[in-house]
């Protein structure tokens, strides 16, 4: 475990208990990586505000919930961003189409790069040069499922693959993604 590594569980510990102090150290010291990620789901910075204050409400609330056996503090604020970013985008998607209000080709429509708005940093660095060096199709069913939160069978529709071929890709640029960007950066 890293120094940073040890800083974040001790933060989280202080969070747990009550401290402010500590919750303010960690939002000072993530909210950079976590805003980007809510941006590039969201294309809204109200939204990706909104989102980011979601995570850290959801930290002060539930700190507890944080498993140490699945991953670091950092991995894990990351994946609690993205799922509020999504559930945030989806819930806005369906209020649009309940409305009527949304044409279902801007719903569908393709979203940018997501290079291009990776989060600022070495570690957004580290992800962007890992990215670049994964095959095209593990690029591209990697960024589908974690930008736009399609499931493997709709990405195999989208994508026009065999489901098995989608998984494999998947598998294999996750994997891949481990070796180029190991625990230790996201500390």
């Amino acid at each position: 475990m890293t120094s940073t590594q040890a800083e974040d569980l001790a933060l989280l510990s202080r969070v747990q208990s009550g401290d402010e102090q500590a919750l303010a150290a960690m939002y000072d010291r993530w909210t950079p990586l976590l805003h980007p990620v809510c941006l590039r789901i969201l294309r809204s910075p109200a939204d990706a505000e909104d989102a980011v204050q979601d995570v850290w409400l959801q930290v002060w609330k539930r700190s507890a919930t944080y498993d140490a056996s699945r991953g670091t503090v950092g991995a894990w604020l990351v994946m609690s961003a993205r799922s509020r970013a999504l559930d945030r985008w989806r819930s806005k998607a369906s209020r649009s189409r309940a409305e009527g209000a949304v044409d279902a080709a801007e719903q569908m429509a393709k979203p940018e790069d997501p290079t291009t708005r990776a989060a600022s940093g070495q570690v957004g660095a580290r992800v962007r040069e890992a990215l670049a060096q994964l095959q095209p199709q593990q690029r591209q069913v990697l960024e589908i499922a974690y930008f736009e939160g399609l499931s493997q069978t709709e990405i195999a529709e989208r994508v026009q693959a065999p489901l098995g071929t989608v998984k494999s890709w998947t598998r294999q640029g996750l994997t891949r993604l481990r070796e180029l960007v190991p625990l230790e950066v996201w500390a």
